[in-house]
């Protein structure tokens, strides 16, 4: 008999109809022929407590940190002791295994560590699965692979388990008998990629707290020209007060020169024009989908996720949906014109693009160097009767498979000018760009752009005819919300300030995984470290005042963003995991050595000061702009600073 292992019960059923004959189900498994096809539910197994290496564990004391397995244990979740028992009574039988879980690192281990821990001694094959309609699963068992190939991949998530446990468990209890000391009571939990997830919000929050505007001007002067009119803004030189980025602290000097231009003459003295050429965004994978959901309809990284899980497993219609590429397999190229024509004909929306679309063409996103264990989300080929899902499950679908429909259209084409002129010994410069092809761009909802300038020729004249000066103020950064939170943790080399881990972060860049992201977010929230504030994403006085006790290498992205890397390394190249848990041993002892009470207590402290600073300072705030819209005339610009 033939045992087949699925991650899910969605999954062993698509395994199942895919094989000939009937099939009859029993408990706990699928019946087909030979073959038996049975699941587990998501992990079945977890890492044993600390108590189960020693009862002693079970009080919570701060001399039995850290807690350090001599031998890794195992130990079912509940609810999950029956279909162990189903898989064990079944591998009895078997007389060859087949690996069918996720094509990630997380699936890998899953399935793996259920047929190790279960004692299963034969060889196993590894059977791939990323679209469950029934064609490509076929496919798939057509093609099964030798699972010692993914050997590495699995020690790289048992790897990444065992050291969460490490760093979670001791951390965890550390901080939290501190807090007790400090007078705070509940756990306090640390985690290698929540807590500097929480770390950012923190800080972004302080920015923003600590935020002091300022004033700045800005002069623009429309200028006619041998063919038009156009907009150009003042450049002032380095003789006025200016910041660091160059805009200009004083009035008087914008008013003093306003005055003098209206009727001045002067020439254009420099110009300059390129023609760009940008070829469609790439297909999604989960991240940018979640990115893209939440700025355009409002979804969180959470709801999305769940939003694909069910397109994939309930209605197959996307393919497996928690993968980190954002490129597509060279064999299906072939088959896209008839995939996508299934998939979109029942659409209106979708039916128009797809008119569009050039099958002759050939896009960057069709590359196997590119895809891994997974390629980018896109359509199985199954119609989508979009009337039949909620209206979030269809917008989703069509983000899906409008990206993917994009790759055959041709780039976007346009000209952009930059301009300069000099008036009374004093640059103005304008800019515009002209749409040369649309190419795929109308099937985006995209900011206006800039519109184009008059035809212009350098060394012609022009006239001010109008003129004015604008008050702006400097504005702090944005809150974050899902999206900017879940792209921060896709692009975390941005927060790094050393260069050198800078460097290395560019190439192994990513806070947590396409699986884990918005599940972060959601447990920070349910742990009362953050709150959603209408769509944007706030700290807690608890939040503030754990990153504030915590040493700050805890709470800053370089020290999990390093571990993916080595994680990378040991899935990717065969390193050995032995080093990677050592180190991580050695530096959590350090991190153990600077838990304190007094700081914590001190930290909570200030955290509950500044956080009702911040609620003062935001209901003066709107305050003041419910004033300001009651005087129209008094109404300020704002742009953001850079600060």
């Amino acid at each position: 008999m033939r045992l087949i292992i699925a991650e899910k019960p969605s999954l062993a059923r698509a395994i199942a109809d895919a094989l000939p004959g009937g099939i009859r189900r029993e408990d706990g498994a699928l019946y087909a022929g030979d073959t038996v096809v049975t699941w587990c539910l998501g992990h079945l197994l977890e890492q044993a407590p600390p108590d189960a290496y020693d009862a002693a564990y079970k009080q919570w004391r701060l001399d039995h940190l850290p807690i350090l397995p001599a031998r890794w244990q195992l130990t079912p979740r509940p609810k999950a002791r029956g279909q162990l028992a189903v898989i064990r009574k079944l591998l009895k039988q078997a007389r060859e295994v087949v690996h069918a879980g996720d094509p990630d690192r997380e699936g890998q281990l899953l399935v793996q560590e259920v047929i190790e821990h279960l004692g299963w001694k034969g060889p196993v094959a590894r059977l791939l699965v990323s679209d469950l309609n029934r064609p490509a699963v076929q496919r798939a068992l057509a093609r099964l692979e030798d699972n010692a190939r993914y050997q590495p991949l699995y020690r790289a998530a048992e790897s990444r388990s065992r050291a969460d446990w490490l760093y979670g468990i001791n951390l965890t209890r550390a901080w939290t008998l501190t807090g007790r000391q400090a007078g705070q009571d509940g756990v306090l939990s640390v985690g290698r990629v929540q807590t500097p997830v929480l770390g950012l919000v923190v800080r972004r929050d302080a920015e923003i707290r600590d935020f002091r505007p300022y004033p700045f001007f800005v002069l623009w002067a429309d200028l006619a020209v041998a063919s038009g009119r156009l907009r150009a803004w003042w450049q002032p030189g380095e003789g006025y007060r200016l910041d660091d980025q160059g805009r200009l602290l004083e009035r008087s000097a914008a008013d003093a020169l306003a005055k003098r231009l209206p009727g001045a003459e002067g020439k254009l003295t420099s110009l300059e024009t390129r023609q760009k050429r940008q070829p469609a965004p790439l297909p999604y994978s989960l991240s940018a989908l979640q990115v893209d959901a939440a700025r355009r309809f409002g979804l969180s990284a959470q709801a999305v996720l769940d939003i694909c899980q069910r397109l994939y497993e309930r209605h197959k219609l996307i393919t497996y949906p928690r993968s980190d590429c954002r490129y597509l397999p060279e064999e299906h190229l072939a088959q896209a014109p008839a995939t996508l024509a299934s998939a979109c004909g029942k659409d209106e929306t979708l039916r128009d693009w797809l008119a569009g679309a050039d099958f002759t063409l050939h896009s960057k996103a069709w590359d196997d160097k590119k895809v891994g264990a997974h390629h980018a989300l896109a359509p199985t080929g199954k119609p989508a009767e979009l009337e039949r899902l909620e209206r979030a499950e269809a917008d989703v679908f069509r983000l899906i498979a409008r990206n993917v429909l994009a790759q055959f259209y041709p780039p976007l084409i346009a000209r952009e000018v930059k301009a300069e002129f000099t008036l009374l010994e004093e640059r103005f410069r304008a800019s515009g760009q002209a749409r040369l092809q649309p190419g795929w761009k109308p099937l985006f909802t995209t900011r206006d752009e800039a519109p184009p300038l008059p035809p212009l020729t350098e060394g012609e004249k022009c006239r001010a005819e109008a003129c004015d000066v604008e008050a702006r103020e400097t504005r702090p950064p944005e809150p974050f919300t899902d999206a900017s939170l879940i792209k921060a943790m896709m692009n975390i080399a941005r927060y790094v300030e050393d260069p050198e881990v800078k460097r290395t972060l560019r190439e192994h860049d990513g806070l947590g995984t396409e699986a884990t992201r918005a599940g972060i977010i959601e447990t920070l929230i349910e742990r009362g470290y953050l709150v959603r504030q209408k769509k944007t994403l706030r700290a807690t006085r608890l939040g503030s005042g754990l990153i504030a006790s915590l040493p700050e290498a805890a709470s800053r992205p370089e020290r999990t963003a390093l571990w993916e890397q080595r994680l990378t390394a040991i899935a990717e190249q065969g390193d050995d995991p032995a080093p990677f848990l050592a180190a991580l041993v050695e530096d959590l002892r350090g991190l153990l050595g600077s838990a304190d009470a007094g700081r914590l207590r001190q930290a909570m402290a200030m955290a509950e000061g500044e956080t009702a600073a911040a609620v003062s300072k935001r209901r003066g705030t709107g305050d003041k702009r419910r004033r300001s819209r009651a005087a129209p005339a008094r109404t300020r610009r704002r742009t953001r600073s850079s600060a």
